[in-house]
């Protein structure tokens, strides 16, 4: 086996997907505490806790106890050198995070064991499969009362419409969570609980099923209910089909508890022998194995100020195939030209370790001038390109108001990082006027302005404030400047231009962009830019 093909068999690269508060970044912390890279685990919501979760590391994050921004965490466990990219589990982030899974091999679906799927689960879950990412579930929050299992597990399979492998099984006793069942391994973990709230691994009994001694401390009646479920499991369930799960057509899945540990070592374990080490990719020239011996990776994620204190600006690539070695010249493709890529990093949220190598499957980051973009390609293996980043429209529009006039500069300056970094998108009144008083900025979610607000403020030193701007429906337009203009002027819609001087018509509802669609034939209307 080749020093390639050895690096690439031990990398495991994922996401993790779910409806806000289902305890995604508290599951992000205590697999980097199993992982070995951190020591006590932070807490998401206290807000005056001595720790907060390694994964949000932005200001605001720790104020609301939200992630707002996707991170990269990379560490090592048993062998694996783990990738795991925590992304924004609120809607109004859905680019961030639909751009982080164009980077992961596989996902772990985290549910609430209350509630199951919920709606931002359904929408995630979507694009994984559309993408064909070996899907992995991980039920939360067992420490508490919840949905029987059996039937969490069958209204799954209804809702996604996929098969489920339990590979962990939950262990009551007395109704209260202590412990589980690993059937591919045939043994029973115990957990006890302490006082520290997860802040450390969980202390743990393992053994067989006939054990005496766990028999003993599971009691005769709780012992009857696990042996009766997993002879309902094995006769009734879904077999495993490692095919299945690479297809994305079965999931594994898990019970645990993120808040006390229980659980998370045999999903760590089971999930990183299980889940597909660095995949294929497909390209503008056909697919890439990552076992090819040169060089490629894209963008797919780009964050100016993680080092406030010396503005840098850091692009995230995802490594596709063969070798990357530090300072190695690139082929720029979207520019055709040559690009040396130094000081490569990795990180631990904001966090970060100087590298001389990395392989597929591993990101890494690489400082930027203002060069790169999302989506770029990086190759030593001629003009190819990586597709699938996805685009969004903006869905929202507020004019910026500066407070203090005198900070124009600086505020040019951060709206043109934030619109590169894809947090933002800017417009102008005028196609050649991009200084105009009262620039408009776009935005996917609501929650993003309040981000946008924040980080001006914090960042740039430019205190503004946003007034809404009525409109919806944006179209980019591709036509005759008169045909365009004599649209604008109709009632309900706006005429804006975005940084690089294309056209857009910003309608006030639906009916009116529908009119114009139908009746305009010299106007092609794009949901994105051109």
């Amino acid at each position: 086996m080749t020093e390639l093909e050895n690096a690439i068999r031990l990398r495991r690269t994922f996401a993790i997907i779910s409806h806000p508060d289902a305890g995604k970044t508290t599951l992000t912390e205590k697999l980097l505490l199993y992982g070995g890279a951190i020591h006590l685990a932070g807490s998401v919501k206290a807000r005056r806790a001595a720790r907060h979760a390694t994964s949000d590391w932005m200001k605001l994050e720790q104020e609301r106890g939200i992630s707002v921004t996707s991170s990269v965490m990379q560490f090592e466990y048993d062998g694996y050198h783990v990738n795991l990219l925590d992304t924004p589990g609120h809607e109004d982030f859905s680019e961030d995070t639909y751009r982080t899974l164009v980077a992961a091999d596989s996902a772990v679906m985290l549910l609430d064991n209350r509630r199951g799927v919920e709606e931002r689960t359904r929408q995630l879950f979507d694009v994984c499969k559309k993408r064909r990412i070996p899907i992995f579930t991980f039920v939360n929050k067992c420490d508490r009362a919840g949905e029987d299992p059996l039937k969490l597990i069958s209204d799954v399979e209804a809702d996604l419409a996929i098969k489920c492998h339990p590979v962990t099984w939950p262990i009551f006793r007395d109704g209260t969570f202590v412990g589980v069942y690993d059937r591919r391994r045939a043994l029973i973990h115990l957990f006890s609980r302490d006082e520290e709230h997860g802040a450390h691994r969980a202390e743990v009994k393992v053994g067989s099923l006939d054990s005496k001694e766990l028999h003993a401390l599971l009691g005769p009646e709780s012992h009857a209910q696990l042996v009766h479920d997993i002879t309902l499991l094995d006769e009734a369930g879904h077999p495993f089909d490692h095919d299945e799960l690479l297809a994305g057509e079965l999931s594994p899945v898990f019970f645990g508890s993120a808040l006390t540990n229980f659980g998370l070592e045999p999903f760590l374990k089971e999930f990183l022998e299980l889940a597909p080490p660095p995949l294929p990719r497909e390209s503008t020239i056909g697919t890439i194995q990552p076992t090819d011996p040169a060089f490629t990776g894209f963008v797919f994620k780009i964050q100016a100020n993680m080092d406030p204190k010396h503005r840098d600006r850091v692009a995230f690539v995802r490594v596709c195939s063969g070798k990357f070695e530090a300072g190695m010249q690139v082929n720029h493709v979207r520019t055709g030209k040559p690009l040396r890529l130094s000081a490569p990093q990795q990180f631990m949220a904001r966090e970060r370790t100087a590298i001389t190598e990395a392989w597929p499957g591993d990101v890494i980051g690489v400082m930027d001038r203002g060069v790169l973009r999302i989506g770029d390609t990086l190759s030593n293996d001629g003009d190819l390109e990586f597709q699938g980043i996805p685009r969004f429209p903006p869905e929202h529009f507020a004019r910026v108001i500066v407070k203090d006039p005198m900070r124009r500069k600086q505020l040019d300056t951060g709206l043109r990082q934030l619109t590169e970094e894809g947090a933002a998108q800017v417009f102008f009144t005028s196609g050649t006027d991009t200084t105009s008083p009262t620039p408009i900025v776009g935005a996917v979610g609501l929650l993003q302005f309040d981000v946008m607000l924040f980080r001006l403020e914090t960042e740039y030193g430019v205190p503004c404030r946003f007034e809404p701007f009525a409109g919806r429906y944006p179209r980019w337009v591709v036509g005759p400047v008169e045909d365009i203009e004599r649209v604008a002027r109709g009632q309900g819609t706006t005429l804006l231009f975005d940084a690089k001087g294309n056209p857009l018509l910003l309608f006030q509802d639906a009916w009116a962009l529908r009119w114009a669609q139908d009746k305009e034939k010299t106007i092609t209307f794009l949901e994105t830019a051109p």
